[in-house]
């Protein structure tokens, strides 16, 4: 993928934010389709398989799912991305689930920002949970729904790497 800002490592988007995918991401994160998180997980799970097949990323590592708001989180009975990286790792050998990240309550929603707003909001708005000290010294899979100007991906490796983790790579189910 390219950004207007080069992310500082390799990213791979499933497909583009297509009708389906938009429908099938909004249906899982605003109207409660749980269901959607498992199979979705497998989809990842079978990206990440392709992707080590390749030798495009380690055969293992931890699955950090992009920084949520709790708020947000509890509003959708869960954060989804966060219920993705489960269902996909229970998939991969050898992988698990670092839920290392959280956005702050007080930063603004991204989708009403500009891209420059957007690095400007995420440069202070992504942190670190307790579990983050789980990533020093390990292979990082970032995992986010949709990728658009990549801040929130740039912010999140930003972070791993202040810790001492390696990021190996995101993943992402559409490129918008």
């Amino acid at each position: 993928m390219e950004r207007p800002r080069p992310l500082g490592f390799p990213a791979w988007a499933l497909g583009p934010y297509s009708d389906t995918r938009r429908g099938v991401i909004i249906a899982m994160k605003e109207h409660g389709h749980h269901a959607v998180r498992a199979h979705l997980g497998a989809v990842f799970a079978a990206g990440i398989d392709y992707l080590r097949a390749r030798g495009d990323i380690p055969e293992t590592g931890l699955l950090v799912p992009a920084p949520t708001r709790v708020s947000s989180a509890r509003r959708r009975g869960g954060d989804p991305v966060a219920a993705l990286c489960q269902a996909a790792a229970a998939r991969l050998p050898g992988w698990a689930v670092v839920n290392a990240l959280s956005t702050a309550e007080s930063s603004a929603d991204q989708s009403e920002l500009s891209a420059v707003e957007r690095a400007d909001n995420m440069r202070t708005a992504v942190l670190l949970r307790p579990a983050a000290r789980e990533l020093v010294g390990k292979n990082v899979m970032l995992v986010d729904d949709v990728i658009t100007t990549g801040a929130t991906l740039r912010a999140s490796a930003a972070r791993v790497w202040a810790i001492g983790g390696d990021v190996a790579g995101a993943i992402v189910l559409a490129d918008a």
